[in-house]
């Protein structure tokens, strides 16, 4: 019986493993840095992670238990994965903790602001949003309109997701140009 017990764990790690290897992939997509005016930098991959994840919490919030379980362990996960890029980064133990809770912050205000706009079904508030966020303090920050169009597709694909591919942890994202073949 408890064999059982570490089988389980194993299992649900193994989940978490893939759907977060999966998610991550998803937001390094060349061409959101190539293409889509996204910065190949470490706050533009932090910034294009952060939608990911965003768009994942919102499909799992209809999710049963095991969904909603499993995008918990997702969001511990990034923010571990935030803490440990921010030891390696050289910043010191004393000031760690007041950054992760400025980043959780600014984490759950961009949640906010993309989920109004993507219930509203607005892409140029969701394009404004993203703008703001991927590109503060820009004079001239380059457009917004198509990574906002993927996230609008991806968000649709999301949600035709079966809740078990769910809680397997095999739902995945559209490709990055996705939104753009879809006006075609």
């Amino acid at each position: 019986m408890i064999f059982g017990l570490f089988s389980k764990r194993n299992d649900n790690r193994e989940i978490l493993d893939r759907q977060y290897g999966a998610l991550t992939a998803a937001a390094r997509q060349p061409y959101f840095y190539t293409d889509l005016g996204v910065p190949d930098t470490v706050m533009g991959r932090l910034e294009m992670i952060s939608l990911v994840m965003i768009l994942f919490f919102r499909r799992t919030r209809f999710s049963g238990v095991s969904g909603q379980e499993l995008a918990q362990e997702i969001i511990d996960a990034f923010f571990q994965d935030i803490d440990h890029s921010i030891r390696e980064l050289g910043v010191g133990d004393p000031s760690v903790p007041k950054r992760m809770k400025k980043l959780a912050g600014r984490f759950y205000g961009r949640l906010e602001a993309y989920a109004a706009a993507l219930d509203a079904g607005d892409a140029p508030a969701l394009a404004a949003a993203l703008q703001r966020n991927i590109h503060p303090e820009v004079d001239n920050p380059p457009s917004m309109t198509a990574l906002a169009g993927w996230a609008m597709h991806a968000e649709r694909h999301l949600a035709a997701a079966t809740e078990d591919a769910v809680a397997a942890g095999r739902v995945t994202l559209p490709a990055a140009d996705a939104g753009e073949k879809e006006k075609d």
